[in-house]
């Protein structure tokens, strides 16, 4: 399960191991050898690793990029 949170300062990346800075956006994500599952271990990603695995995309809404944490549904 992801769930897109705000650091407090204290959370290393799993992906890059760079500190997350105290509010900053990151990803916790339920995985199990690196694959997504419902339950797991928790791994933190900051916003560009979560987007170099695929857990992150940015989409188009009203002539803005917004970083989203949900799949892209295919239409």
């Amino acid at each position: 399960m992801r769930r897109g949170c705000i650091s407090l300062g204290q959370i290393q990346c799993d992906g890059c191991r760079r500190n997350i800075l105290h509010a900053e956006r990151f990803l916790a994500v339920d995985e199990e050898d690196g694959v997504e599952v419902e339950e797991g271990k928790i791994a933190h990603y900051c916003i560009e690793c979560a987007t170099e695995k695929g857990y992150a995309s940015y989409k188009e809404e009203k002539d803005e990029k917004i970083l989203t944490f949900f799949p892209l549904l295919e239409q």
